[in-house]
């Protein structure tokens, strides 16, 4: 979050984080409650491609939680301490990377799952998925424990006080530019690798969907849900462009025009694409959607229910 909150008064920041706040925590609801029903029934605990879409919303989640977090306190000019941010960072820097690594696995299950169907079972079993899990997230705080490591180099011992005088936000915390270098390459190869390969099972299945001995049904079904893991990786991509190019837009157009676009960019860049798994997996789903829709309407019913009581005389 950059600094153009400075001269901004309370009943303008109220403004802002509230057109920021309503539709993330309408988001938060909808991926809770996906969260719960992935988690409900014994037949989406057994099944790896459910397993694999649990733990991409629960990642999706906590970035979307944390984002609302670091919104809310920048536009409010609230300064953490050094310790606090930290955490804030690392917590961040794990989950972030999270969205891409579970679609490419899933995109690799689908591909097995058309290419090689009498297999699929003995292949894409519950330990297998248990382990791309682990593994998943086990290259994660790895990236984690590196920073950690480049993190050492800031120079703490100058510091009269832990509080910070700056919002909280990754220059403020890493001050040597090896940190930069190694995170844009880090970065860059992730997304890179994760788009050459969901692309590749892509163009796989398309040319598995062509051979006679293939069920075309399942082929274009597997098809359509690789080029929406796609889609969402164009989103998780979104959201790195997000910084960048609202500082190009600094340098375009006045303040009171800036905060509006910082606003929407918040909104379409970072929030956005945090909630669309919980929708479009959620939906598209014939076998999630009616326990979706079932719990979506009874939480509702049980929050109406709750309030009720207070107002009536």
């Amino acid at each position: 979050m950059s600094n153009t909150t400075v001269g901004l008064g309370w009943p303008e920041r109220v403004l802002y984080i509230t057109l920021a706040t309503v539709p993330c925590c309408i988001f938060l609801f909808i991926n809770g409650t996906m969260l719960y029903t992935l988690r409900s029934k014994p037949v989406f605990r057994e099944t790896c491609r459910y397993i694999l879409l649990y733990n991409l919303l629960f990642a999706d989640t906590v970035q979307l939680t944390l984002s609302q977090l670091m919104y809310i306190l920048s536009f409010s000019r609230i300064f953490l301490t050094y310790p606090v941010c930290g955490v804030f960072q690392m917590i961040g820097n794990l989950t972030n990377p999270v969205s891409p690594l579970i679609l490419v696995v899933m995109s690799l299950e689908r591909c097995v799952a058309v290419c090689y169907p009498l297999r699929h079972a003995s292949i894409i079993t519950i330990r297998n998925t248990a382990v791309a899990v682990i593994v998943v997230w086990a290259i994660c705080l790895l990236n984690v424990v590196i920073q950690i490591l480049l993190l050492l180099e800031f120079p703490f011992e100058e510091l009269e006080t832990l509080q910070m005088n700056t919002l909280c936000k990754s220059a403020s915390m890493f001050l040597t530019p090896l940190y930069y270098d190694y995170d844009r390459v880090y970065t860059y190869f992730l997304l890179v690798s994760a788009g050459i390969t969901i692309t590749s099972t892509y163009i796989v299945v398309i040319i598995a969907a062509r051979s006679a001995s293939t069920d075309k049904a399942s082929a274009l079904k597997a098809r359509n849900t690789l080029l929406m893991h796609l889609v969402q990786l164009g989103f998780s991509i979104s959201s790195t462009i997000h910084n960048p190019l609202l500082f190009a837009v600094s340098k375009l157009v006045l303040f009171s025009v800036l905060i509006r676009i910082q606003n929407f960019f918040y909104v379409f860049f970072i929030i956005l694409p945090r909630c669309l798994s919980a929708l479009i997996y959620g939906l598209r789903d014939q076998t999630i959607r009616p326990v979706l829709m079932y719990n979506l309407c009874c939480q509702i019913k049980l929050s109406v229910i709750s309030v009720k009581p207070k107002v009536s005389p």
